[in-house]
Protein backbone atom coordinates (compact mmCIF):
# COMPACT_ATOMS: atom_id res chain seq x y z
CA UNK A 1 0.00 0.00 0.00
CA UNK A 2 1.41 3.27 -0.89
CA UNK A 3 2.05 5.92 1.98
CA UNK A 4 -0.79 7.68 3.19
CA UNK A 5 -1.34 11.24 1.91
CA UNK A 6 -0.78 14.10 4.74
CA UNK A 7 -3.59 16.65 4.79
CA UNK A 8 -4.07 20.21 6.18
CA UNK A 9 -6.95 21.71 6.82
CA UNK A 10 -7.71 25.60 7.54
CA UNK A 11 -10.93 27.01 7.70
CA UNK A 12 -12.39 29.24 9.96
CA UNK A 13 -16.23 27.92 10.27
CA UNK A 14 -15.83 25.57 13.25
CA UNK A 15 -18.87 23.56 12.13
CA UNK A 16 -17.05 22.99 8.42
CA UNK A 17 -13.80 22.45 9.32
CA UNK A 18 -15.27 19.22 12.01
CA UNK A 19 -17.13 18.08 8.82
CA UNK A 20 -14.22 17.66 6.86
CA UNK A 21 -11.55 16.80 9.11
CA UNK A 22 -13.97 13.82 10.27
CA UNK A 23 -15.40 13.12 6.70
CA UNK A 24 -11.15 12.75 5.30
CA UNK A 25 -10.09 10.63 8.31
CA UNK A 26 -12.21 7.85 7.30
CA UNK A 27 -10.42 7.96 4.07
CA UNK A 28 -7.66 5.24 4.69
CA UNK A 29 -5.51 7.05 1.83
CA UNK A 30 -5.37 10.41 3.66
CA UNK A 31 -3.62 11.64 7.72
CA UNK A 32 -4.98 14.57 8.76
CA UNK A 33 -1.63 16.56 10.16
CA UNK A 34 -2.47 19.81 10.80
CA UNK A 35 -5.89 21.73 11.18
CA UNK A 36 -6.00 25.49 11.70
CA UNK A 37 -8.53 27.62 11.72
CA UNK A 38 -6.63 30.87 10.08
CA UNK A 39 -3.68 31.73 8.26
CA UNK A 40 -1.33 32.65 11.27
CA UNK A 41 -2.45 29.06 12.87
CA UNK A 42 -1.40 27.70 9.67
CA UNK A 43 1.95 29.21 9.35
CA UNK A 44 2.84 28.00 12.41
CA UNK A 45 1.60 24.48 12.08
CA UNK A 46 2.18 23.53 8.62
CA UNK A 47 6.18 23.32 7.93
CA UNK A 48 7.88 22.41 4.47
CA UNK A 49 7.85 18.59 4.45
CA UNK A 50 5.42 18.07 6.44
CA UNK A 51 2.14 18.28 4.26
CA UNK A 52 1.47 17.17 0.76
CA UNK A 53 -1.76 19.05 0.68
CA UNK A 54 -3.37 21.60 2.21
CA UNK A 55 -6.76 22.88 1.70
CA UNK A 56 -7.18 26.33 2.27
CA UNK A 57 -10.22 27.97 2.71
CA UNK A 58 -9.92 31.06 0.36
CA UNK A 59 -11.60 33.68 2.72
CA UNK A 60 -10.29 33.58 6.02
CA UNK A 61 -10.67 36.32 9.14
CA UNK A 62 -6.89 37.21 9.05
CA UNK A 63 -5.71 36.51 5.45
CA UNK A 64 -6.59 35.49 2.18
CA UNK A 65 -6.59 31.82 1.18
CA UNK A 66 -4.63 32.36 -2.20
CA UNK A 67 -2.32 34.72 -0.26
CA UNK A 68 -1.38 31.91 2.37
CA UNK A 69 -1.43 29.16 -0.96
CA UNK A 70 1.80 31.57 -2.19
CA UNK A 71 3.34 31.28 0.67
CA UNK A 72 2.97 27.82 2.11
CA UNK A 73 4.13 26.98 -1.73
CA UNK A 74 7.13 29.20 -1.48
CA UNK A 75 8.36 27.50 1.58
CA UNK A 76 7.78 24.45 0.49
CA UNK A 77 7.69 23.94 -3.29
CA UNK A 78 6.22 20.48 -3.22
CA UNK A 79 2.76 21.27 -1.31
CA UNK A 80 -0.40 20.86 -3.11
CA UNK A 81 -2.99 23.52 -2.80
CA UNK A 82 -6.77 22.74 -2.58
CA UNK A 83 -8.60 25.76 -2.36
CA UNK A 84 -12.19 25.84 -1.04
CA UNK A 85 -14.63 28.49 -1.16
CA UNK A 86 -18.19 29.06 -1.26
CA UNK A 87 -18.42 31.50 -4.38
CA UNK A 88 -17.84 30.87 -8.11
CA UNK A 89 -14.11 31.92 -8.01
CA UNK A 90 -12.20 29.39 -9.60
CA UNK A 91 -11.04 32.15 -11.93
CA UNK A 92 -8.47 33.47 -9.13
CA UNK A 93 -6.69 30.00 -10.24
CA UNK A 94 -5.77 31.68 -13.18
CA UNK A 95 -4.28 34.92 -11.27
CA UNK A 96 -1.05 33.17 -9.61
CA UNK A 97 1.74 33.79 -10.19
CA UNK A 98 4.12 31.31 -12.56
CA UNK A 99 6.20 30.09 -10.42
CA UNK A 100 3.70 28.52 -7.75
CA UNK A 101 0.95 27.70 -10.57
CA UNK A 102 1.47 23.70 -10.95
CA UNK A 103 -0.74 21.59 -8.36
CA UNK A 104 -3.59 24.18 -7.50
CA UNK A 105 -7.16 22.90 -7.54
CA UNK A 106 -10.16 24.45 -6.39
CA UNK A 107 -13.51 23.15 -5.23
CA UNK A 108 -16.81 24.80 -4.30
CA UNK A 109 -18.48 24.72 -0.87
CA UNK A 110 -21.70 25.10 -2.54
CA UNK A 111 -21.41 22.30 -5.19
CA UNK A 112 -22.59 18.69 -4.04
CA UNK A 113 -19.29 17.10 -4.17
CA UNK A 114 -18.87 13.78 -3.24
CA UNK A 115 -16.02 12.26 -0.71
CA UNK A 116 -14.55 10.76 -3.98
CA UNK A 117 -14.81 13.86 -5.86
CA UNK A 118 -12.86 16.02 -2.38
CA UNK A 119 -10.39 12.53 -2.33
CA UNK A 120 -9.91 12.42 -5.95
CA UNK A 121 -8.74 16.11 -6.02
CA UNK A 122 -6.55 15.88 -2.96
CA UNK A 123 -4.79 13.03 -5.26
CA UNK A 124 -4.70 14.62 -8.07
CA UNK A 125 -3.11 17.79 -6.28
CA UNK A 126 -0.60 15.56 -4.81
CA UNK A 127 0.75 14.79 -7.98
CA UNK A 128 0.90 18.45 -9.55
CA UNK A 129 -2.11 18.19 -11.48
CA UNK A 130 -5.23 21.06 -11.35
CA UNK A 131 -8.16 20.00 -10.25
CA UNK A 132 -11.58 22.42 -10.64
CA UNK A 133 -15.07 21.57 -9.47
CA UNK A 134 -16.96 18.62 -11.06
CA UNK A 135 -20.63 20.88 -10.72
CA UNK A 136 -19.05 23.54 -12.30
CA UNK A 137 -17.17 22.04 -14.64
CA UNK A 138 -20.42 20.11 -16.26
CA UNK A 139 -21.75 23.90 -16.91
CA UNK A 140 -18.85 25.36 -18.15
CA UNK A 141 -19.63 25.99 -22.27
CA UNK A 142 -16.58 27.27 -24.33
CA UNK A 143 -16.70 30.97 -24.69
CA UNK A 144 -18.10 31.58 -28.57
CA UNK A 145 -14.74 32.02 -30.85
CA UNK A 146 -12.42 30.61 -28.37
CA UNK A 147 -9.82 27.76 -28.74
CA UNK A 148 -12.00 25.86 -27.02
CA UNK A 149 -14.95 26.33 -28.51
CA UNK A 150 -13.29 24.51 -31.94
CA UNK A 151 -12.75 21.41 -29.98
CA UNK A 152 -14.76 18.66 -31.01
CA UNK A 153 -17.77 17.18 -28.32
CA UNK A 154 -15.43 14.35 -27.84
CA UNK A 155 -11.89 16.42 -27.17
CA UNK A 156 -14.13 19.16 -24.67
CA UNK A 157 -15.44 15.78 -22.72
CA UNK A 158 -12.11 14.52 -21.99
CA UNK A 159 -10.65 17.77 -21.11
CA UNK A 160 -13.81 18.17 -18.84
CA UNK A 161 -13.22 14.46 -17.80
CA UNK A 162 -9.04 15.37 -16.78
CA UNK A 163 -9.84 18.82 -15.34
CA UNK A 164 -12.25 17.27 -12.72
CA UNK A 165 -9.15 14.95 -11.69
CA UNK A 166 -9.20 11.91 -13.77
CA UNK A 167 -6.54 10.02 -14.93
CA UNK A 168 -6.27 8.98 -18.12
CA UNK A 169 -7.18 4.99 -16.89
CA UNK A 170 -9.96 6.91 -15.24
CA UNK A 171 -11.11 8.82 -18.64
CA UNK A 172 -10.95 5.50 -20.64
CA UNK A 173 -13.03 3.71 -17.75
CA UNK A 174 -15.51 6.18 -18.15
CA UNK A 175 -15.55 6.84 -21.78
CA UNK A 176 -15.32 2.77 -22.84
CA UNK A 177 -12.27 3.32 -24.63
CA UNK A 178 -8.78 2.53 -24.33
CA UNK A 179 -5.98 4.53 -22.04
CA UNK A 180 -4.11 5.08 -25.47
CA UNK A 181 -7.14 6.67 -26.85
CA UNK A 182 -7.41 9.25 -24.29
CA UNK A 183 -4.08 10.22 -24.45
CA UNK A 184 -4.53 10.74 -27.85
CA UNK A 185 -7.09 12.94 -27.73
CA UNK A 186 -5.39 14.63 -25.01
CA UNK A 187 -2.45 15.08 -27.20
CA UNK A 188 -5.09 16.76 -29.97
CA UNK A 189 -6.09 18.96 -27.32
CA UNK A 190 -3.02 20.84 -26.42
CA UNK A 191 -2.44 20.64 -30.15
CA UNK A 192 -5.89 22.49 -30.45
CA UNK A 193 -5.05 24.43 -28.05
CA UNK A 194 -1.65 25.36 -29.23
CA UNK A 195 0.21 24.65 -26.01
CA UNK A 196 3.90 23.97 -25.13
CA UNK A 197 4.53 20.39 -25.08
CA UNK A 198 5.98 19.55 -21.35
CA UNK A 199 5.07 17.96 -18.20
CA UNK A 200 2.28 21.04 -17.38
CA UNK A 201 0.54 20.57 -20.49
CA UNK A 202 -2.53 19.52 -18.26
CA UNK A 203 -2.18 22.06 -16.11
CA UNK A 204 -2.16 24.30 -18.78
CA UNK A 205 -4.74 22.71 -20.46
CA UNK A 206 -7.04 23.23 -17.39
CA UNK A 207 -6.21 26.79 -16.86
CA UNK A 208 -7.64 27.71 -20.63
CA UNK A 209 -10.81 25.15 -19.81
CA UNK A 210 -11.52 27.58 -17.07
CA UNK A 211 -10.11 30.71 -19.13
CA UNK A 212 -12.75 30.31 -21.98
CA UNK A 213 -15.34 28.96 -20.29
CA UNK A 214 -18.77 30.56 -19.10
CA UNK A 215 -20.67 29.02 -16.23
CA UNK A 216 -24.60 30.10 -16.20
Amino acid sequence: MSRQLRVAVVEDHPLYREMLVATLSGRPELEIVAVADGARQARSLIEPGAVDVALLDVELPDGNGVALGIQLRRRDPRIGILLLSGQDVMELLLDLPPDVRRGWSYLSKGSAVSVEDVTRAIRATARGVTVIDPELARRAVPRRGSALSRLTDRQLEVLQLAAVGLSNAGIAERLGISAGSVENRLNLVYEALELPEGHNSRVSAVLRFIEETSRG
